[in-house]
């Protein structure tokens, strides 16, 4: 994890963290499933075996379209394995081509971040030997570079190195006809999954945090005043299809990005995505994660270009929970996004928005409950983002302690904002196993949400 960077430091540190404490430990509405305890392969429970074989059903959201989503169900004993530290981790998935049937078990803790041996790394470890921080910012201080191009030369070069020698650590690779749980409290730390043109995965029961970047890049022709953008999704889908993201949990642990420095008076922003899903990626559904304290949530849609995302990106997100996350949740283009009784507190004081409405998109809204501070406007919860259309429908906001009402959220936003978004988001969603009242999310979400709720 990425502490405070002094400013005169030549290497930024990486310092390990824990996440935050897990929310009640109610069973999700899988649990069922989970069996009793008897133990099997490798110690793995009887029932969390059961449990791994399970596939999305038929109607839950838009990974059930197509083949539908079965991830590793098919696999055979010999491709069952219990992953507990990275190179198990690797060996157990095989790489990204890897595309037999197989059931992986994360148990426990993983760092993505240690070496063989199991000792912590340091962004120094990384670093290129041409890298120095104290002269990447006096290089390109837009005082001396500009701020019409992005950095060039041989600090940059190094800097590029520098982040490829720890994407090779901390990228782990999945590839297609998986599933991925957790048991034993599985937590993955330091690192990223990478779904690149995988399709049929499973991922689930997984507590994910922190995926710092220790040399995030900076381009001072990103907005007015330019920014640092780092790397690392905590899970990312890049051209993947048919992928349930379920019962995870997702923070930046107590390593926050709004404790990290300023430079050049931007924020030294060292996280990315939580659950990013890009470059043409299609049928997702995204059920019952805890997401909290983090920034750049959920982005559906890397480029505003049309491209190979028209005609997908169609995601599913029912029963989150999105706590204090400061915008993404989600953001949205080109895709037809299906988001329903999803559970949102809005009460930090750098929230930003929670629905951004993109260039294409269709974002369909339903019975979403949100608790906000008095100082969030309703307005404010949806954010366009050279979008034309969304339907909200269902939504009660409660502000403070109050008690929750009914908000019209797309005319409160054409209220402060022009121009005006269309209520109308052109299509209906079908995909769904049932539709919560609205009212019943926050308990729902608060029981069922997150990892350790499917008993294993």
């Amino acid at each position: 994890m990425l502490g405070r960077l002094a400013s005169a430091a030549v290497i930024p540190t990486l310092v390990l963290g824990t996440i935050g404490a897990a929310a009640a430990h109610a069973r999700g509405p899988a649990a069922a499933h989970a069996g009793g305890r008897a133990v099997a392969h490798d110690g793995v429970p009887a029932g969390a075996l059961r449990l791994a074989r399970q596939t999305l059903a038929p109607d839950d959201g838009w990974a059930a379209a197509g083949a539908g989503t079965t991830g590793g169900a098919a696999a055979d004993d010999a491709h069952i394995s219990v992953a507990h530290n990275r190179a198990e981790l690797l060996t157990a998935l095989g790489g990204a081509a890897n595309d037999v049937p197989k059931i992986v078990f994360v148990s426990g803790k993983l760092d993505l971040n240690a070496a063989a041996d199991g000792t912590p790394l340091t962004c120094a470890d990384y670093a290129d030997p041409e890298y120095d921080l104290d002269a990447f910012l006096r290089t390109y201080d837009p005082a001396v570079w500009g701020r019409s191009a992005k950095p060039a030369g041989p600090l940059e070069d190094a800097r590029a190195r520098s982040a490829q020698r720890q994407g090779a650590q901390i990228r782990i690779p999945v590839g297609s006809n998986t599933t991925l749980i957790g048991i034993d409290g599985a937590r993955i730390t330091h690192g990223s999954l990478t779904l690149t043109g995988s399709s049929n995965v499973i991922v689930r029961n997984i507590a994910f945090t922190d995926a710092a970047d220790c040399f995030p890049a900076w381009d001072p022709t990103d907005g007015s005043a330019g920014n640092w953008n780092s790397l690392y999704d905590l899970v990312s889908l890049s051209g993947a299809t048919n992928v349930w993201v379920d019962h995870d949990t997702f923070s930046d642990g107590n390593n926050h990005d709004a404790d990290q420095p300023l430079y050049f008076g931007r924020p030294y922003q060292v996280h990315d995505g939580a659950t990013d899903i890009i470059r043409g990626s299609d049928l997702v559904t995204v059920s019952y994660n805890d997401y909290y304290d983090h920034d750049k949530t959920m982005l559906i849609g890397s480029t505003d270009t049309a491209g190979v995302d028209v005609g997908k990106l169609r995601v599913t997100v029912h029963h989150n929970r999105f706590g204090n996350v400061l915008q993404r949740a989600p953001r949205v283009r080109y895709g037809q996004v299906d988001v329903y009784d999803n559970a949102y507190t809005l009460t930090d004081d750098d929230y930003s928005y929670s629905w951004g409405v993109g260039v294409g998109s269709a974002i369909y809204a339903e019975n979403n409950y949100f608790v906000r501070s008095a100082d969030v406007p309703d307005a404010d919860i949806i954010k366009d983002w050279k979008g034309t259309r969304i339907t909200a429908v269902g939504s009660l906001v409660r502000v403070g302690s109050g008690p929750a009402v009914p908000v019209d959220l797309v005319a409160a936003h054409n209220a402060a904002y022009d121009p005006d978004l269309s209520p109308d988001a052109g299509w209906v969603p079908v995909l769904r196993p049932r539709l919560d009242p609205t009212a019943a999310v926050p308990g729902l979400v608060a029981r069922s949400a997150g990892a350790g709720k499917l008993g294993c």
